[in-house]
């Protein structure tokens, strides 16, 4: 999550035809990596909210120093990248819009998280404000279809986890699958509106994985979860 918002009403002011911020991670980016083979039902890509699902949430924050990872993230990715699954980060950043972050400190605090979390292939980023009418910021499409033509990932193929229904929506209105991860800020109508939940990022990468087979990724330790 990052700060809620609506986008503006049709016809309330020109939409943005500038869009999202797209860069490669320290994984090499999309050159460097393919949708995967594997069995069948594996994600071709998941793509991840970046503030209230892979770290805690501090709005605006464009310091490095502030980034914590969230219980169980590390793991979560960990598995993913095992299976042979692109991860990639979609990410609403209204502060740029606002005046409040400027792209250095976006990737800064980007470079950050890959310090901790690892590698990513792809960061795509919504520097708009909400009023800015753009077509990126989610709960529209743009950012999660703009990561899938940069990764190769068939949307249908792609899965977004988030923890606020904006991103379940941007899933949906791609074509993607989403997977919500409550977090206290999450509103109770948006939990129930989710067709897939998991407590946690781990419980998320299960459900996605389903359970470990000879075709499938490395087992999970402590596997459990079910086929998505």
């Amino acid at each position: 999550m990052t700060a809620r918002g609506t986008t503006a009403p049709a016809g309330s002011r020109p939409a943005r035809s500038d869009g999202p911020w797209l860069w490669p991670g320290g994984a090499g980016g999309p050159a460097a990596v393919r949708p995967p083979g594997g069995r069948p039902g594996l994600p071709q890509a998941v793509l991840f909210d970046r503030d209230g699902t892979l770290v805690a949430d501090v709005p605006y924050n464009g310091d490095p120093g502030r980034v914590r990872a969230m219980p169980t993230a590390r793991r979560a990715l960990r598995l993913l990248r095992a299976g042979g699954v692109p991860v990639a980060v979609v990410s609403n950043q209204s502060g740029v819009g606002r005046g409040l972050l400027t792209r250095r400190q976006v990737e800064a605090v980007a470079a950050r998280i890959e310090a901790l979390l690892g590698p990513f292939a792809l960061w795509a980023v919504c520097p708009h404000r909400p009023a800015d009418g753009c077509g990126c910021r989610k709960p529209a499409p743009g950012l999660v279809l703009a990561a899938c033509a940069a990764l190769g990932a068939d949307p249908r193929r792609t899965v977004v986890v988030g923890d606020i229904g904006a991103d379940l929506s941007a899933a949906r209105a791609a074509g993607a699958t989403g997977v919500l991860v409550p977090t206290p800020v999450t509103r109770p109508e948006e939990v129930r509106a989710a067709a897939l939940t998991a407590p946690d990022l781990l419980g998320a990468v299960r459900l996605l994985l389903g359970p470990p087979g000879a075709d499938g990724p490395a087992p999970d330790p402590d596997p459990g979860g079910a086929p998505w």
